[in-house]
């Protein structure tokens, strides 16, 4: 199958009408590329009881599976107003396998590949470790060959333009009057925070500034020397610097560091200490004085001229490669072998997989860092060959630790934005969205299960749940927003503006297309769904969650007993919302 085979698609009237009648979950650019009637999917393994019949439907966004029947022993769930209840979206697929029964052939997909069997049964695998059966016993076997092509041609597209959220802006930005809502790409209090209060983005002067204040940062400084990307592409316009680091210096130093990602500041605790991070100097000869002028800016920036601890993450953690390993053996324990064959082992296989090893390391780590900033009263550098993975994830953990604020949803919302999405982390690489890159690593996953654990050890201290987190990660396997979809600002803004000019559409003084940003959560679920986000035993503790470099306990009190309480009433009243 070539590209010939699947052009781009366009909106035609017909088209319209199909979606109108067969794809009740379509949304602004989606169109139906292909589909087959009569397609059985399987729900459990060892019986067919509990079968699904109904048409596979393949659109330029999703895999939808429409079917009357209800789900079979389904009490409780929420509705993602993207997703139907059986869809799954294409940057999602892992892998797509056919299988023909007769001839005992499969075959594995890929995206222009010929099918010489019609095949029988089609086997997706998830990213999120999701398996999706389909039989097509009853369909046309024509029709069942074409559909599988168009899914594997449509969930492995070769440019990031192919993606689907250039599809869906270009349609809104060519017919603003099809928008349902104005898109604030800030979440806008969707996000059922009570006081309506907005996630900064970071991608102005003005919410690092009050990031400073916030913090109390009194010897940073706003800077805007990258202002245009002129000097560095995988950093953000306008990041903090110490005061005593002249615009001068800092164009300077630049060319010295890997990537030219000069020393970025991260967060000030409360007794002035700071954390920093910063990309290796690659200049040999110039690293001794250009290392020693940062640092003792930084020294300089700390009210107490305290001393400043360098970490090299490199040396103390494991590194991408080790954390794709642990992701991809325990992939294979939870999807690959038949739980009863395992059941006495697993355990012991659940450790081989080293992800849990990583998980404490990163949070053991971080600890002792917290200890440093927090008892020690010393800035901590945070120094990594690039700056912009470890990093992201150290730097985000030692918040969470020690800022209440991060703990709430908005906050939480607005550390990504700063250490991961502004800061370059590569997410279209790392999450492997065009299927292609040999730089996958589940390192946002990680972080993600690392604050998990912190959230069952301290259920009082975070405002979200544990139904946030796995929604945030499932969010980020949704190619309509633009919040998980680049490397770095600098390729948002530069892809975009192309696209926008083979497109011809007017940009004006904006940088780039404006994409839906996921912290808007109204697109993709009601305020009743919202409310599973918060976490009722929540209390607004203001204590970090670690002290002396050792984990710290939230005293049970009279607010903890109520807050159980509450929890009961919160609990019993979803029940009686959700079970009528």
């Amino acid at each position: 199958v070539s590209s010939q085979n699947f052009p781009r698609p366009t909106r035609t009237p017909y088209v319209c009408y199909l979606l109108l009648f067969t794809s009740p979950f379509s949304i602004l650019g989606e169109i139906v590329v292909n589909e087959v009637n009569f397609v059985r999917k399987c729900i459990a393994t060892d019986t067919s009881q509990y079968d699904l019949w109904g048409k596979l439907v393949c659109t330029n966004f999703k895999i939808s599976f429409i079917t009357d029947d209800p789900m079979p022993l389904q009490k409780f769930h929420y509705k993602n107003l993207l997703l139907g209840e059986h869809d799954v979206p294409l940057t999602c697929i892992e892998q797509i396998v056919t299988v023909n029964d007769t001839k005992r052939k499969q075959k594995v997909l890929g995206p222009n590949q010929k099918l010489k069997f019609n095949p029988t049964e089609l086997i997706i695998y998830c990213k999120d470790f999701r398996i999706v059966r389909f039989r097509f016993d009853e369909a046309g076997p024509e029709s069942a060959k074409k559909v599988c092509l168009a899914i594997a041609h449509y969930s492995q597209p070769t440019d990031l333009q192919l993606l689907f959220a250039f599809e869906y802006v270009g349609e809104m930005y060519h017919n603003p009057a099809k928008k349902v809502n104005t898109i604030d790409p800030r979440g806008g209090g969707s996000s059922s925070n009570a006081s309506g209060q907005q996630t900064p983005l970071f991608e102005t002067y003005s919410d690092w500034d009050r990031e400073i204040k916030r913090t109390g940062a009194s010897e940073w400084r706003v800077c805007s020397v990258n202002e245009g990307y002129m000097i560095s592409t995988c950093l953000p316009e306008y990041f903090v610097v110490p005061s005593s680091l002249a615009d001068q210096d800092l164009k300077l130093y630049s060319y010295s560091f890997i990537g030219r990602r000069m020393p970025l500041w991260s967060w000030n605790h409360p007794n002035g200490s700071a954390l920093v991070r910063m990309a290796n100097i690659k200049d040999v000869l110039q690293q001794r004085r250009i290392d020693q002028r940062i640092c003792n800016a930084i020294t300089r920036s700390h009210p107490q001229r305290s001393d400043v601890y360098k970490s090299d993450l490199d040396k103390y953690l494991p590194s991408i490669q080790e954390i794709q390993a642990a992701h991809i053996k325990l992939k294979q324990l939870c999807v690959n072998e038949p739980f009863e064959e395992t059941e006495e082992k697993w355990l012991s296989s659940l450790e081989n997989t080293h992800w849990l090893e990583y998980i404490r390391s990163f949070l053991k780590h971080s600890a002792e860092l917290v200890y440093m900033m927090e008892c020690k009263h010393v800035s901590v550098v945070l120094q990594e060959e690039e700056g912009r993975d470890l990093s992201c994830l150290s730097a985000s953990l030692i918040q969470v630790m020690l800022d209440p604020y991060f703990r709430t949803i908005v906050g939480f919302q607005s550390l990504i934005q700063k250490e991961w999405v502004m800061a370059g982390y590569q997410f279209l690489d790392r999450c492997n969205h065009l299927k292609r890159s040999d730089k996958e690593s589940p390192l946002f996953l990680m972080f993600l299960d690392c604050v998990w654990q912190l959230l069952e050890q301290y259920p009082a201290a975070f405002e979200f749940s544990e139904m946030y987190l796995t929604i945030l990660y499932d969010s980020a396997r949704i190619s309509l927003f633009g919040t998980f979809l680049f490397n770095c600002p600098h390729q948002r803004v530069k892809e975009s503006t192309e696209f926008a000019i083979s497109k011809n559409i007017q940009l004006g003084d904006e940088k780039g297309l404006r994409f839906p940003c996921v912290w808007d959560w109204s697109l993709q679920f009601t305020s009743r769904d919202r409310l599973l986000f918060h976490n009722p035993l929540y209390i607004g503790k203001s204590a970090p969650c670690v002290q002396n470099g050792a984990v710290k306990s939230f005293k049970r009190s009279k607010v903890t007993m109520v807050c159980w309480g509450h929890w009961a009433c919160c609990f019993l009243a979803l029940c009686l919302v959700w079970w009528g």
